[in-house]
């Protein structure tokens, strides 16, 4: 199955909900325009316009594509191997939620985002060394982010995250993470403090704004 039939099936049975990286990305996000790069069937569009601000998409998959225009969005179909068809310094700011890891070549991807950005570039990964993931693997288990069914293909940690920003002279600006057991009574406050000083374990996913 290719990536681009792997996502107009999820888009043609799911719809989004939001979630942390939406939260998240959205409180980074102050005025100005944006492109949305893998913006499926356009849920953070849809928030940007709650908010006010213009935003369009691009994506692979006709299914999400047609879901985001059917709520009056603009979005187009777009294979991310290539260069996206925009100008440098087009927009304020350029947004990848939980788009890096279905890329074979995220890279390129993240140093066209940075060429069409005027300001930053926000992105968010799920975190494939966690704590967790790391006690399933220990216990013979495969981590939840890894199975097949999550069409994830390449895998970030905190560190490979780190140099990919350095190798496109991109500097971390604002960072949020989110983790487990965060919502448990006294418990909660120290997993998130925890996150925080050592993200590289505790956190699940990160969210990051980078500037130019």
């Amino acid at each position: 199955m290719s990536v681009k039939q792997f996502e107009n099936n999820r888009w043609g049975r799911d719809d989004q909900v939001i979630c942390f990286r939406h939260r998240a990305a959205l409180g980074m996000i102050n005025g100005g325009t944006v492109l949305d790069l893998g913006s499926g069937d356009g849920l953070f569009l849809s928030l940007l316009r709650e908010k006010g601000v213009p935003g369009e998409g691009l994506d692979i998959s006709e299914e999400g594509v047609a879901k985001t225009r059917s709520k009056g969005l603009k979005s187009s179909i777009f294979d991310f191997n290539e260069k996206i068809p925009s100008g440098d310094n087009t927009f304020d700011t350029v947004v990848m939620l939980d788009l890096l890891e279905h890329l074979y070549d995220p890279e390129t991807l993240l140093a066209e985002a940075a060429r069409v950005s005027k300001k930053s570039v926000i992105i968010s990964v799920p975190n494939f060394n966690s704590l967790p993931a790391r006690l399933q693997v220990m216990f013979g288990r495969v981590p939840e982010n890894n199975r097949p069914n999550k069409g994830h293909i390449f895998w970030f940690n905190y560190d490979n995250l780190s140099k990919m920003f350095q190798e496109n002279n991109l500097k971390v600006s604002e960072i949020k993470t989110n983790t487990f057991l965060e919502n448990a009574f006294l418990i909660g406050a120290v997993m998130k403090f925890l996150a925080r000083i050592v993200p590289p374990l505790f956190a699940l996913s990160f969210v990051i704004k980078l500037s130019k």
